[in-house]
């Protein structure tokens, strides 16, 4: 049987249906396609751009000023615990991070062993004073791409041990979107080219997503969904149904960080309508108060929450051989997240208050060398102190510690 060759006009009729067919689809999502064009030439996934809607990133405010629970003289004897007296030399990002969102940006000691907040700033973006810091043999913290400016994290005691830490602890502590950020070999990069990389780079499975949620809603907001470097459509849904996945002790300090993070996209839902779809916002409101049942459950008589309070009153009759650092950091994270939590989310009044003795006597009778070698967890405290007392570390410290 023989083969019959298209004629000319058949030719042409299939050539203009392909063409019709791709501008049909350039005309539905040309983004699209520009994406995928540039991911097949650069080996590279290129993020759909999105213009951030501020300057300065977003702040959570507190909810209450409770002298009760913590008196001035106690706020600034925590404080003065955790101000962050680091040698220059080999300082630890981790540390540095810490202390930038307990202190802010703004923070002044005059004191030469203690690092103000524009130097401590300045370790984590400036490649040069980190080199100050490190010498010329040490790794760049700051990784440079072609699509961006990247953070070097993991368990090096020179990396910032947590992904996407770096960048939501500047934005807590004030940082500006425009800020520079000098790397080993470009000069012209901000704050931004950070933010952008982290958008371009977020996938949903990774380990740890808590402070990418984080930074994500200090910047982003009315902004509720943007497109991945994988294509991948991303909201702040999709970010919330991530974090509440898993056995609520799952995550990083025995998952406190899950509790903070969606306590704070429910006070941005507040404040930015619709940021949450009412179904999302719903969910993450049930999470949180199964997460204030469970606190209510496993406190022990002394005050302190255990690192498996996830398991309600099974912490107490089974309970673990927790080391100090381990109580500090639930303790001390569990009452930063409920100082921007309403009242119906908190556990009894007189487990606050035991909470409040426990972390408060602990953290005065530790002497420096141990306040320091768990500083990231007892800057927490410091943290918790000043928001349950309506303000910041800084203003606290600021108004309260002259002539003290």
């Amino acid at each position: 049987m023989s083969r019959r060759t298209p004629g000319l006009t058949t030719i042409l009729v299939v050539q203009a249906i392909v063409i019709a067919s791709f501008a049909a689809a350039w005309g539905l999502d040309s983004g699209r396609l520009t994406r995928d064009v540039a991911a097949l030439t650069t080996g590279r996934s290129v993020a759909t751009p999105i213009e951030f809607p501020r300057r300065k990133p977003l702040t959570i405010r507190p909810l209450y000023d409770r002298p009760d629970l913590i008196s001035d003289d106690e706020v600034l004897g925590v404080l003065r615990q955790v101000q962050p007296r680091f040698a220059p030399t080999e300082m630890k990002p981790n540390h540095v991070e810490h202390a930038l969102r307990t202190w802010s940006i703004a923070a002044r000691f005059h004191d030469a062993n203690v690092r103000d907040g524009d130097e401590l700033a300045r370790f984590l973006t400036d490649h040069g004073s980190f080199l100050e810091s490190w010498g010329p043999t040490i790794r760049p913290l700051l990784e440079e791409r072609p699509t961006g400016v990247a953070i070097r994290w993991g368990a090096e005691r020179c990396a910032s041990v947590h992904h996407d830490h770096w960048i939501a602890s500047l934005s807590e502590a004030g940082v500006a979107l425009d800020a520079p950020v000098f790397g080993p070999g470009r000069w012209d990069a901000t704050i931004a080219d950070v933010l952008r990389e982290s958008l371009r780079d977020f996938r949903l499975d990774e380990r740890e997503t808590e402070w990418t949620v984080l930074a994500f809603g200090l910047w982003l907001p009315p902004h509720r969904q943007w497109t991945g470097g994988d294509g991948r459509e991303y909201s702040f849904d999709l970010l919330a149904k991530r974090l509440m996945r898993g056995h609520r002790e799952y995550g990083v300090c025995s998952g406190t960080h899950r509790a903070y993070s969606l306590m704070a996209l429910l006070r941005l839902d507040e404040a930015f309508p619709n940021l949450l779809s009412d179904d999302v916002q719903a969910d993450v409101r049930t999470w949180l108060e199964e997460v204030r049942d469970l606190l209510t459950a496993s406190q022990f008589p002394d005050g302190h929450w255990p690192s498996n309070w996830a398991d309600g009153a099974d912490a107490l009759t089974s309970p673990r051989t927790d080391d100090l650092s381990k109580m500090v950091i639930a303790t001390g994270h569990h009452l930063e997240w409920l100082a921007i939590a309403p009242p119906d989310l908190h556990p009894p009044e007189e487990q606050l208050r035991r909470a409040f003795r426990w972390m408060i006597d602990t953290t005065l009778a530790q002497p420096p060398e141990a306040i320091l070698d768990r500083y990231t967890f007892f800057s927490h405290v410091g943290s918790a102190a000043a928001t349950w007392r309506g303000t910041t570390a800084w203003e606290f410290w600021s108004r309260h510690a002259a002539g003290r």
